[in-house]
């Protein structure tokens, strides 16, 4: 039986696209598939709780800027591609997927020193550091966005493909009745939902907090606020919180008219798949390196979203709810362009690219 390792991880964004990736290879061909990842953190909770095999070494994360925690992390680093190396060395996969982040890198430079082959992929507009270091080891690179090529020198890019961001199977057979019985509103009611991730946004919290006379009065408001955060705004007829929505999130994701959140890859493309549109406020600061304001102006020059800028207050986001409320057509054109804007099955693409390369080239032809 074919054996394939997938790597990545750090936070959700990296590790649901590499299991999604994952399920679609399962479905084109019976192997093995097994994870390596950090061993501290959420990636083997996330990883097992998918069924999938985990491994996991240590970490150090990659750091762009000056800091005493980068010469501890060194050493992490190395020890991560020690480990690796052992894991891919027994195990002996055909072939090794990177989803990113910072605990790949390690894999990716363990399984080029066995000559394993890598394939990557980055879900950012811009490539992320992890990336960089990957793609010079990687024989193919798959990206979300068609501009991503043009971060990559001119030797690499024939090495990348166009696919997508992979989300969940479920999000392609989400059911809007099924999401508004979970919600509680009938088939009329328009909604706003409301996502700052899965550990929630606290400027997002605060604004809907501040603004929701306004919200409600267009909306019913169904809010993810993160854990211990569902009690600060109370039910009510037009609004409604839980900390985290989990396999009910693709019904909800369908039943929902607008959605308000951050712009994290893995987020803008499961809106964008079912064809929702959006009101983005991107994370900004010291703290992030500007992918999410990238990915956020990518969604509104194709006319899938509205982007909140700057130091964002209740009066901007209840004028931006408002306006569009009041313009069924602009919400009817976001949601196509959105839905143009996702395009294909990305898993799908990339399994089909995986199990042809691990399988010599016949797999591709047999599925």
């Amino acid at each position: 039986m074919i054996s394939i390792a997938f790597t990545g991880g750090g936070t959700g964004g990296h590790i649901y696209p590499g299991i999604a990736t994952a399920r679609a290879v399962r479905e084109l061909v019976p192997c093995r598939i097994f994870w390596i990842g950090a061993s501290r953190g959420m990636d083997r909770a996330l990883v097992e709780g998918a069924g999938l095999p985990f491994f996991g070494i240590p970490a150090g994360k990659l750091r762009r800027y000056i800091s005493l925690r980068n010469v501890t992390d060194v050493f992490r680093v190395l020890a991560g591609i020690a480990a690796a190396f052992f894991i891919l060395k027994r195990e002996k996969p055909a072939l090794l997927f990177s989803k990113g982040g910072f605990v790949s890198a390690p894999p990716v430079i363990a399984a080029a020193l066995l000559k394993i082959p890598v394939f990557t992929h980055e879900s950012d507009y811009s490539p992320g550091l992890a990336t960089r270091i990957n793609l010079r080891f990687a024989r193919r690179i798959f990206t979300a966005f068609p501009q991503t090529a043009s971060f990559f020198p001119p030797p690499v890019r024939a090495r990348v493909t166009l696919a997508g961001n992979p989300i969940r199977r479920e999000f392609f057979t989400a059911d809007a009745a099924r999401g508004r019985a979970f919600i509680g509103v009938d088939a009329e009611t328009p909604v706003l939902l409301v996502l700052g991730g899965s550990l929630g946004a606290k400027q997002l919290n605060d604004l809907v907090r501040e603004s929701l006379p306004a919200l409600s009065a267009c909306f019913f408001v169904a809010h993810q606020t993160g854990a211990g955060n569902d009690r600060e705004i109370p039910d009510s007829s037009r609004y409604r919180a839980w900390p985290f929505i989990g396999d009910e999130m693709p019904d909800v994701l369908a039943a929902s008219t607008l959605v308000l959140c951050r712009s994290g890859a893995g987020t803008v493309w499961e809106c964008a798949a079912l064809g929702k549109p959006a009101i983005l406020a991107p994370l900004r600061g010291s703290g992030t390196r500007g992918d999410q304001v990238e990915n956020a102006r990518a969604l509104e020059k194709a006319g899938a979203a509205v982007v909140l800028s700057g130091d964002v207050d209740a009066g901007a986001l209840s004028a931006a709810v408002k306006a569009l409320a009041a313009d069924g057509e602009r919400l009817a054109a976001m949601g196509k362009a959105a839905a143009a804007f996702a395009g294909s099955d990305a898993a799908r693409l990339i399994a089909e690219a995986i199990v042809d390369e691990a399988r010599g080239g016949d797999a591709g032809r047999e599925a």
